[in-house]
């Protein structure tokens, strides 16, 4: 398999409430970052590692700001409302990008976008308290068959001032977003597209799955599987099981442990099954 030249960027994890994700979340292990809001009606909080970052996210007190998707215009906070108005979990799937205007143009000439690039900026605050400016392009890409699934990718134009060493220091040793796991009734019916999305083609995973390679050892899996169909899991890569562990018992969140990896289960982590394994890429 060639290696793609993406990695993964970051997860958008949708909850219903904020504050509440935020608290599980610092009790699983990681750094929790300050709530931002949105001019299009969200508001998160971020988990940053060194290149790539989760985002908590749910809808603010002023629905009315939410702009409704229009034909060429992917509707971020739109999306977010009616994922949430369905369930809890992983709603959105971002890799990285370098321009996104290039990008949305290729999404539209493989028949997988067709949407206008989305700018936005806000402002951010540094560990030590001062201001800084952060700003973004989306490009969206569009899967028919997955209508409960968000792509993009992102391209940072102020990395500098977003990317933190001290926001990504957490206690339980976590590094990065190692793999993530979509499941779908027949993976094969989404090849072409994910294959377009990110850049590289499925290997066979199983007796019917398929996994895509990214870059730096991430890896996007996708299982065969019947009921709702999205992405359902991600994992975290942490230098040890038994510090995460520890953090776990001391949260009084369930988990169940095998030899390289624990997992949280759905039911118990607002919507997504959490991994955390030694390996990346798992």
């Amino acid at each position: 398999m060639s290696v793609s030249h993406r990695r993964i960027d970051h997860l958008v994890l949708a909850v219903r409430d904020l504050e509440a994700a935020a608290d599980f979340y610092r009790g699983l292990g990681f750094q929790v970052g300050q709530r931002n809001r949105h001019p299009w009606g969200t508001e998160n909080r971020l988990v940053q590692f060194q290149t790539s970052f989760l985002e908590l996210i749910t809808v603010g007190d002023d629905p009315a700001a939410i702009p409704p998707h229009e034909p060429g215009r992917f509707s971020f906070g739109a999306f977010v409302r009616d994922y949430l108005e369905k369930r809890e979990g992983f709603a959105m799937f971002v890799l990285d990008g370098t321009n996104a205007k290039s990008d949305a143009t290729m999404f539209a000439e493989k028949g997988i976008g067709g949407f206008e690039p989305f700018f936005f900026e806000r402002k951010g605050r540094r560990p030590d308290g001062t201001e800084t400016r952060v700003a973004f392009t989306l490009a969206f890409a569009r899967d028919p068959a997955l209508p409960d699934a968000s792509f993009f990718v992102c391209q940072q134009h102020c990395p500098e001032d977003f990317w933190n060493p001290a926001f990504q220091v957490h206690p339980n040793g976590a590094t990065g977003i190692g793999g993530v796991t979509l499941k779908v009734r027949d993976p094969s019916r989404h090849a072409g597209f994910l294959a377009g999305f990110t850049g590289v083609g499925g290997e066979t995973q199983g007796e019917r799955g398929l996994a895509f390679a990214l870059r730096q050892a991430g890896r996007l899996l996708v299982e065969p599987g019947d009921g709702a169909e999205g992405f359902y899991a991600f994992t975290i890569t942490v230098p040890g099981l038994a510090v995460a562990a520890e953090h776990l018992r001391r949260a009084g969140v369930p988990f169940s442990k095998a030899a390289d990896r624990i997992t949280v289960d759905a039911a118990d982590a607002f919507g997504v099954t959490i991994g955390l394994s030694e390996h990346a890429g798992a």
